[in-house]
């Protein structure tokens, strides 16, 4: 008699679940990253590619978009462009051949550094201010704890719209307007109701035990936090990071309305960056996907944690 196979476990998929579940995974990450490709390569379009109809493809591959992106120019006639000197940089010759002149840098690059400084700095500060806050909440006898964290959360319940104009005459009277710090603070505080909650919850997985034991030890409170808990909260802390950095990064209405040049960050620069003629498509492009690099980067430094942020305590024996 031939041995019977010993029953697969209830929980294990069959190979017909796994496959197709692996097809709609596949078919998902296509969808999903193919707007990502088309905005990298018309990063690489001439104008006239970048509007074609139907869309081209297959195109040859220019800078004339990151030329645009990173400098000012000016529309001259040909034969001015012929009686100047000739061309000592790569982007200077690629100006001259579309019959436009170098007038200097553009201010991309002091909103790409405001971008990284709000939204990193606003990051380490919500994920630092809500691990003390969440510990607090998770290891404390706070007087109306589920109150003041329903409160905490229902900050971040509130429509940018709804507070939008209160806090810009807040911020003109107090001189945070188009300031760094003034956007630092403001997206801390729309962040840390997100922060103390998702870092509650890694917290509160954490033994007790561990902290008493470390006590027992000698340890101080404060030892015993920046010892054993911070540690095992590393996972949550960096998830709860990638968050807070992705809401600072892409946020619009508040820098709109409370930025005009000075802390102005890449979001509200991006569409109105005009060329010859109308909206400058490849420069536009180029300009996404260099505002895309660090947060990608950034995802990919973390993933792991990522990853183990968001199963944590989704399966328990």
């Amino acid at each position: 008699m031939s041995a019977v196979p010993p029953p697969r476990p209830f929980s294990e998929p069959s190979p017909l679940a796994r496959g197709f579940a692996a097809v709609v995974v596949v078919l998902y990450a296509m969808v999903t990253i193919l707007p990502l490709i088309w905005i990298g390569a018309t990063a690489f379009k001439s104008q006239a590619d970048a509007i074609a109809y139907p869309p081209k493809v297959f195109f040859t591959p220019t800078l004339e978009g990151f030329v645009d992106l990173f400098t000012v120019q000016t529309h001259q006639s040909h034969d001015f462009i012929a009686k100047l000197p000739r061309p000592q940089t790569w982007y200077e010759k690629i100006a001259r051949d579309r019959d436009m002149v170098i007038a200097g840098p553009s201010r991309v690059v002091e909103r790409f550094l405001n971008s990284l400084i709000i939204g990193f700095g606003s990051t380490i500060l919500a994920t630092f201010l809500g691990t003390l806050a969440a510990y607090g909440f998770s290891r404390f006898r706070v007087p109306l704890a589920d109150d003041l964290l329903f409160f905490i959360l229902s900050t971040r319940m509130m429509p940018p719209i709804a507070v939008a104009v209160p806090i810009y005459m807040m911020y003109r009277w107090l001189g945070l307007y188009d300031t760094r710090i003034g956007m630092i603070l403001l997206y801390t505080a729309v962040n840390v109701s997100l922060a103390v909650w998702l870092l509650k919850g890694f917290i509160d997985e954490i033994p007790r035990e561990y902290e008493e034991a470390a006590l027992v030890d000698g340890y101080t409170r404060l030892q015993a936090f920046r010892k054993v808990v911070l540690p095992q909260a590393v996972t949550g802390i960096a998830a709860t990071a990638i968050f807070c950095l992705i809401f600072s990064w892409n946020e619009y209405a508040f820098n709109l309305l409370l930025t005009s040049s000075d802390a102005q960050t890449m979001p509200p620069f991006i569409p109105f960056i005009i060329g010859e003629g109308g909206q400058n498509w490849p420069a536009v492009a180029a300009a996404t996907t260099l505002f895309l690099l660090p947060i990608v980067i950034f995802t990919i430094a973390l993933r792991k944690h990522l990853l183990r942020g968001i199963t944590f305590g989704a399966v328990r024996k």
